[in-house]
């Protein structure tokens, strides 16, 4: 079983919802008629009976229907005011669907339009969609202005999916689009522009490049924190979250108590909190969860040996979106070891299958993630289980750092 996520932004680029990306087995590449419908079905109650919050959080699931489960009761397995039902492109619409459409939202659902290509004045189910979603590659912007105006007269909220460049979305937004779905957040917006973040980024670099010498000084690394009122006060509040009782009186004796291994881990992030504040919250969300699903990768595929490599590869991953730099500028005089370096900057090296994974399983590519799981000699079957892992664990170490 296979099941991803992809974060969907209203206009403040706060996450809305998330599409959720599934498939039964590897083999399972598209709806295939009532039998794969129910297949499918199985897959969504399971998910969700385990807890819809374990995947998408307090956001809403975004889930790709045909016309046999859209027929079915399975929809209502779902609370209504946390599932959009996504209506595919090549369900065929007759009575029987538009009624249970009108059935649905009487019950409070929200319908969405997925791929939506058709004519806007002819399409039998536009009257009663909430939601249009236009893929930008199929139907270019260029292509919508007057299917765009009569949606926003008419109260549609339209989706703008596939979203590769920062242009395509202000363009989007400025032509009335509210919803947007793609990894354009996740991309340096202007390579090469004066960068504010240079001060903030040296200081947290020479704290690495402490900790990766071979015999590491708490006092060299004492020294360096507490001329950050900030650090100190962030390092402090992480301390008395783990140490009870015990009173910490330096920064010093902190960093003692917490020890190196743990300290690397939250010095970077912490960094990566601070190098993208003015960033969408999800692409530090996702720079935690490709660290704990890249470490995971690591252990089970039989290279505990680099699992901590793989963990701050996943970790660094999305630096030049957050500095808006090219990898090989964001990466400079970080002392971080070549493996890493060889996969974010040269794209090769030991650590690039694991980064392969983590992408192709992020994005629901599973023909290319069924290929790199067997190519690594990993039972498929456990990555879903590795990726909810992650998503919990990153979720609760974001709550731990935002009250800090």
């Amino acid at each position: 079983m296979f099941i991803a996520r992809q974060p969907i932004f209203n206009r403040r680029m706060e996450v809305f919802g998330y599409e959720l990306l599934f498939r039964t087995s590897s083999d399972s590449k598209a709806f295939d008629g009532v039998s794969s419908s129910y297949a499918t079905a199985s897959v969504i109650g399971g998910l969700f009976e385990s807890g819809i919050d374990q995947i998408v959080d307090d956001k809403r699931a975004f889930v790709n229907f045909d016309g046999a489960f859209i027929n079915s009761d399975l929809p209502e397995l779902i609370e209504s005011h946390r599932l959009i039902i996504e209506v595919l492109e090549d369900v065929k619409v007759d009575e029987q669907l538009i009624n249970r459409v009108q059935e649905l939202k009487h019950k409070g659902y929200k319908i969405a339009l997925d791929d939506f290509a058709e004519s806007y004045d002819d399409y039998a189910l536009v009257p009663y969609a909430d939601i249009i979603k236009y893929d930008l590659i199929v139907t270019p912007l260029s292509t919508l202005e007057s299917a765009v105006t009569k949606a926003i007269r008419n109260g549609k909220i339209l989706l703008a999916e596939k979203i590769e460049t920062e242009e395509e979305y202000i363009k989007a937004k400025e032509m009335g689009f509210t919803l947007f779905q793609g990894y354009f957040f996740s991309k340096p917006s202007i390579i090469g522009k004066p960068n504010s973040k240079a001060t903030t980024k040296a200081q947290y670099s020479r704290i690495i490049n402490e900790l990766k010498k071979e015999e590491p000084s708490y006092q060299v690394l004492a020294e360096i924190i507490e001329k950050d009122v900030n650090l100190a006060y962030r390092l402090m509040r992480v301390i008395s979250s783990r140490s009870g009782d015990d009173l910490i009186y330096s920064i010093k004796r902190a960093l003692t108590y917490m020890g190196l291994k743990e300290i690397e881990r939250w010095i970077n992030i912490l960094m990566i909190q601070e190098l993208g504040d003015n960033k969408p919250k999800e692409l530090m969300n996702m720079s935690l969860i490709r660290t704990k699903f890249a470490e995971t990768i690591a252990i089970q595929s039989g290279l505990k040996n680099i699992k901590h490599e793989a963990s701050m590869m996943g970790l660094f991953s999305t630096i030049d979106a957050m500095l808006d730099q090219n990898m090989e500028e964001a990466l400079a005089d970080i002392s971080l070891p070549s493996s890493i370096k060889d996969s974010l900057i040269k794209h090769q090296g030991v650590l690039m299958p694991i980064y392969q994974l983590v992408r192709a399983y992020e994005i629901g590519d599973w023909e290319n993630t069924d290929q790199l799981s067997k190519k690594m000699a990993l039972d498929e079957n456990k990555l879903f289980d590795a990726y909810m892992e992650a998503v919990s664990w990153a979720r609760d170490t974001v709550r731990l750092m935002y009250r800090m």
